[in-house]
């Protein structure tokens, strides 16, 4: 059994109307067709509220004794007794009178929703647990009557029922909301204009909240990358270093300043492990962070900043809090720090705040090399290039070619220095040009073995040499850093050219897409995971590989879509630029499930209008069709049972014939209509047997006149398998029909004849006929051809004669018949012929 759906109506104060508005959706949903009950409703003798109550079943209370007093309170059991699919529940912070079921009636509505019903109630702003303190401090009122926060934001769907403070002090003068009695006291304390305008700004400022998350969900399955700033979302970039807490603290600060303002703490790793973040610190950093409320975040990534970057705009914050670097002077030497880079690449949407600390300045060890990207293996080959080739290069020169010449010495050597970023990237070029001018000097420029140059020519050509080794080790390294780069966006591009194509496309295959995401990156499983609520439990939409999570915390990666889904991956922890891709997929994922629900929905939609057109016609046909028969057997009656006339004795037969037509007439409409509403439903469920022909058909023709219908049943057909009952009524219906149109004096031609492994039955009528274009219209419940008139049915004998057909596995079609008129052909399966005996086995196994 589901748990119901939860809608709330929540309010300022008291007297802007969420009672109306609960009993006005109320009756909406009766008028729907909806099983709607009031469980619990306080009217406060209000005239437009106990107005509303008119028209909706209420469940009786229960009265429960307390110091002398009777009170009354919702019965729950009587609710769950009577069970309705949704019912009214006013004042969900209320609390119940001791003795009562549960202490809370929000308590009590949880019962309800987990009995599967659906619950719409209503609650005020000032009666949240979290806003107590607050609301004193406005109103001098302290509310013993409280809900907690998660019980409210566990709502399927929140509504503000808003009203300005001039207008409600308004309603309050009229007497609409207090007794005359109590207004001036009212207007002149509670419901003060400065008092209800701030409690009206923190109803609008909670609903506000529960609105970012519907955002957050629309700009993921739209990927929209650029910051909306809607509110504050401010992202803590952390090192693991000790001055991570104080950064937090910082930005908790600085969400408070705004109402709604979210914290999100994220530490960035290396791709290669390599790091000196403190497992423990960056635990007891994660247990602040969700202290405050906030979430913390774990992403891949060998540039740093870009990381943090990349994901402070995929969640949409509007500030990044760092902190001053950690790096001693002298290391800066090796680029200007992330907090610099991320603050000098925010761009105009994202404020960048860095926070002085404790640990500034004091050395956080050397940087890794970004070079680590390519693999360990590519940069030892690459420092084998750039140090060993030079050595080797050196003895190869002096024993085998020692008088080359100093420029094709420093080409060679150059070679190795190109090499040596090709292979390692920048660092081992770098070190191969250092080491390689050295080599040069001490062996090749004179004087030999000293690290001296005695010609002023030599020095510019050592220094050009490394000013041009340098150089091309930089271009070299650059382009193969664009190199990875192009490969890498050419094959998001075609990612993202196949989502957009099955987009166009209009695919639906999720496991398919699934299976996509895991090939992509590589991946053990993957699964997409939604939950009805922030406390349900996740289940498996849908999932491929091995093995798929079963909840987001489980998977090594796991992509949010909304609040009650999430794409979660098993198999190696992804780096942040992967994220983005995946961020599509999920999007994509997400879509396609919501599309495979859709179309079911419209299926089952269309189902239903149907249905509805059924039982519009099925409406019309008993207002008109069905009152016909019954008005000549009442007419005949009340002729029959008047005393002022008398009836000769065949006046009386043929009022009484009358009367027996017009019972037989209204029998045959209604075996109609339940025979319609039998397949409607699906509940037809034939006997299948070998049949004769010639036993069925004359048994179908005995609602026809004897000289209508012209019969030719050969003897030597072989016999049909179909249900007799339903085949009956086939006939029956096809051959009344043709009766019904055709010329008197012209008989209804019924004949049969076997064709391969079929048997076909034409029903002949001479009759005006339907056009090719009114064929299969005639088939459909409800139709009547031409000017047929009043009272000749309700337009089901045909619906209902295919529909019996094609459940015993044949078909009826319509044809012209040749010289005019109108052929039924219905077609029937044989029967499987009798097994021939085995002559190898004996007379008893035969028997």
């Amino acid at each position: 059994m589901g748990r119901g759906t939860f809608r709330i109506y929540l309010g300022a104060a008291p007297g802007v109307g969420k009672t109306y508005a609960m009993l006005s959706e109320g009756h909406r949903r009766t008028e729907r067709g909806a099983d709607v009950a009031v469980a619990f409703v306080e009217h406060h003798h209000r005239p437009r509220t106990e107005v509303m109550l008119h028209g909706l079943e209420q469940v009786p209370r229960r009265e429960l004794e307390y110091r002398g007093s009777t009170f009354t309170e919702m019965d729950v059991d009587a609710v769950l007794a009577r069970r309705p699919a949704v019912a009214l529940v006013d004042e969900l912070a209320h609390t119940n009178v001791p003795g009562s079921r549960n202490a809370k009636r929000w308590q009590d509505v949880e019962e309800l929703l987990q009995a599967g019903i659906d619950v719409v109630t209503t609650v005020n702003i000032q009666h949240l647990e979290s806003l107590g303190d607050v609301v004193e401090t406005i109103t001098g009122v302290r509310q013993r009557e409280t809900v907690p926060d998660e019980v409210v934001r566990r709502a399927d769907q929140i509504e503000l029922v808003d009203m300005s403070p001039q207008a409600l002090r308004r309603r309050m003068a009229h007497g609409n909301i207090y007794k005359p009695d109590k207004v001036d006291a009212a207007l002149s304390n509670y419901f003060r204009p400065g008092n209800l305008t701030a409690l009206r700004e923190l109803a609008l400022l909670w609903v506000a909240d529960r609105v970012d998350e519907y955002l957050q969900e629309y700009r993921g399955q739209h990927d929209i990358r650029s910051t909306w700033q809607a509110r504050e979302r401010i992202v803590v970039g952390l090192t693991g270093g000790p001055e991570g807490r104080q950064l937090i603290r910082r930005a908790a600060r600085l969400a408070e300043k705004g109402a709604g303002g979210e914290v999100l703490a994220v530490y960035v790793a290396r791709s290669d492990g390599l790091t000196s973040a403190s497992p423990k610190e960056l635990a007891i950093q994660r247990t602040l962070v969700e202290d405050l409320g906030g979430s913390f975040h774990h992403v891949i990534g060998d540039d740093i900043p870009q990381a943090l970057l990349e994901f402070a705009r995929g969640v949409n914050a509007t500030q990044i809090v760092l902190g001053v670097s950690r790096r001693r002077p002298w290391q800066y030497v090796f680029g200007p720090g992330v907090s610099a880079t991320v603050a000098r690449e925010s761009g105009p949407d994202l404020d960048v705040h860095i926070v002085t600390h404790d640990a500034a300045a004091k050395g956080r060890g050397l940087p890794v090399a970004r070079g680590a990207r390519l693999g360990r293996s590519r940069i030892i080959w690459g420092w084998l290039a750039g140090i060993g080739g030079p050595v080797l290069l050196t003895v190869l020169l002096r024993l085998a070619v020692p008088d080359l010449g100093l420029a094709n010495d420093m080409l060679l050597f150059l070679t190795f220095t190109v090499a040596a970023a090709l292979l390692g990237g920048r660092l081992p070029a770098l070190a191969s040009a250092a080491f390689g001018s050295l080599l040069l000097n001490y062996f090749f420029t004179p004087p030999l073995h000293l690290w001296t140059i005695a010609d002023p020519k030599n020095i510019v050509a050592i220094a050009v040499f490394f000013a041009v080794a340098v150089s091309v080790a930089s271009v070299v390294d650059l382009a193969a850093r664009r190199t990875h780069q192009a490969a890498r966006l050419r094959a998001e591009s075609e990612i993202l050219s196949f989502l957009a194509g099955s987009v166009l496309r209009g695919e639906t295959a999720l496991p398919a897409l699934l299976e996509r995401v895991r090939e992509t990156f590589a991946m053990d499983s993957v699964a997409l995971l939604e939950r009805d609520s922030d406390v349900a439990p996740w289940t498996l939409a849908a999932g491929t590989g091995p093995a798929p999570a079963a909840r987001p915390e489980d998977a090594d990666v796991d992509m949010p879509i909304g609040d009650n889904m999430a794409l979660a991956l098993t198999g190696r922890v992804l780096p942040a630029e992967d994220r983005r891709v995946l961020g599509a997929f999920a999007a994509q994922a997400a879509v396609v499930l919501d599309r495979q629900r859709l179309v079911g929905r419209a299926e089952e939609a269309q189902r239903l209008a149907e249905g509805n057109r059924i039982r519009t016609a099925l409406l019309a046909a008993v207002s008109h069709d069905l009152r016909t028969p019954l008005a000549g057997i009442k007419a005949s009656v009340t002729s029959l049972r008047a005393d002022d006339v008398e009836w000769s004795q065949q006046d009386r037969a043929d009022l009484l014939e009358g009367i027996e037509d017009g019972a037989d007439r209204l029998d045959a409409l209604v075996g109609n209509l339940l025979d319609m509403s039998r397949l409607q439903t699906g509940t037809v469920t034939p006997l299948i047997r070998e049949t004769d022909l010639d036993e069925v058909v004359p048994m179908a023709l005995a609602g026809v006149p004897d000289d209508s219908v012209e019969l030719d049943i050969p003897e030597t057909l072989p016999m049909v398998a179909v249900d007799r009952g339903l085949l009956e009524r086939a006939v029956a219906n096809i051959v009344e029909n043709a009766v019904k149109y055709s010329p008197d004096g012209l008989p209804v031609l019924v004949s049969a004849s076997a064709l391969a492994e079929r048997v076909e039955l034409r029903v002949v009528d001479r009759g005006p006929g339907i056009p090719d274009a009114a064929k299969d219209r005639v088939f459909e419940p409800f139709q009547r051809y031409g000017d047929a008139p009043a009272g000749a049915g309700v337009g089901l004998g045909l619906a209902v004669a295919r529909g019996f057909t094609e459940a015993v596995g044949g078909t009826l079609t319509a044809e012209d018949t040749p010289g005019g008129g109108l052929t039924m052909v219905l077609t029937l399966p044989t029967a499987d012929p009798a097994p021939r005996p085995d002559p190898g086995l004996p007379k008893a196994a035969l028997t």
